[in-house]
């Protein structure tokens, strides 16, 4: 049977669509797999004679374009409207669309809706780095379709990444009141709130979105930071844990842990921790900084310095390396 010119198109826009479904479930598989970089840590209060702890600030929520400080998961869903279709499709041999990257011109020629040709031109622009004009065009999708939730967490994502956190928590709440199902749109509500230092409304939103996936391990990392700021060190332990049977290579989590453990004045186990995460990465200079301080705290002050140089020769700026090199010094002095 041959197909009309605009049964030709809708073919295309539902292999579009199946392509974007087959490209989020490979996402879905790797999506924690990519640690963040450092943040600037999370600064204590030092005591004047005492080194102290330092517990990097892990702000992860997996992976995709629409990242803000760090990553932020962009997973793709079914767009609205389009249904999935059966059979085994051979994308790549459909021309002229690029699956990976469509183009809103030819969409617009196949006859898609508006509001799928802002969206696309959005994340085009968001792709470039214009962040101003991808908000336009997700904008001009929202107001196309007001229950287009990708456009609206893809918005919220561009403004979290602008700092504009009030109107990203705006976004992510509409999106939940369309799909509270989906543990995602918690974790970057919560990060949000974090961000603002609603440290008590980020953690209703980070346990949200682990009771809906209680293996997620971006929202049980940044519920773990939220409970060190404010010093649940006991509930930042237990997440920890979780974290670590889910990710026993994760040597930031390692070193959380040993922070918390530190501030618990149990620092054998702190050491313990501390010494995971040198074995996971013998190039973590904070962990061998927080080490150090935990043998200074046993008087194993040789052991502590050794400790203290090799961070400082990982990283020569370390500026609380330093201070605490110092006071061990004048101690043995």
């Amino acid at each position: 049977m041959v197909l009309s010119v605009t049964g030709q198109k809708i073919v295309l826009l539902l292999a579009l669509c199946a392509f974007l479904i087959t490209c989020k479930e490979k996402e879905a598989l790797s999506e924690h797999q990519e640690l963040l970089p450092e943040e600037p840590f999370v600064t204590e209060t030092e005591m004047e004679t005492e080194p102290e702890a330092r517990e990097e600030v892990t702000v992860q929520t997996g992976q995709g374009h629409g990242a803000v400080t760090g990553t932020v998961q962009r997973p793709l869903t079914v767009l609205p409207g389009l249904s999935g279709i059966s059979g085994r499709v051979n994308t790549n041999e459909i021309d002229p669309v690029n699956y990976r990257n469509p183009d809103p011109e030819v969409l617009r020629q196949m006859g898609a809706q508006q509001y799928i040709i802002s969206y696309f031109a959005g994340e085009q622009f968001y792709n470039a780095g214009d962040l101003d004009r991808a908000i336009t065009e997700y904008t001009a999708a929202i107001n196309s379709n007001g229950s287009f939730i990708e456009a609206l967490i893809s918005r919220g994502n561009t403004l979290m990444k602008k700092g504009d956190y009030i109107r990203a928590i705006e976004d992510y709440s509409r999106s939940i009141r369309l799909d509270g199902s989906r543990a995602e749109l918690y974790n970057y509500r919560g990060y949000a709130r974090s961000r603002r230092g609603e440290i008590t409304l980020a953690i209703e939103d980070f346990t949200r979105a682990i009771a809906l996936n209680g293996n997620y391990v971006d929202a049980l990392i940044n519920r773990s930071h939220a409970y060190y700021q404010i010093r649940d060190y006991d509930r930042v332990i237990e997440d920890c844990s979780r974290i670590i049977r889910l990710e026993p290579d994760n040597a930031f989590i390692w070193n959380r842990r040993g922070s918390a453990w530190y501030h618990k004045e149990d620092d054998n186990r702190a050491i313990s921790d501390f010494t995971e995460a040198i074995r996971i990465n013998g190039n973590y200079a904070l962990a061998w900084y927080n080490r150090g301080n935990s043998w200074y705290n046993k008087g194993e002050y040789e052991t502590a310095l050794a400790d203290l140089d090799k961070s400082l020769a990982i990283n020569p700026s370390f500026t609380e390396a330093h201070s605490s090199r110092e006071n061990i010094l004048r101690h043995l002095n």
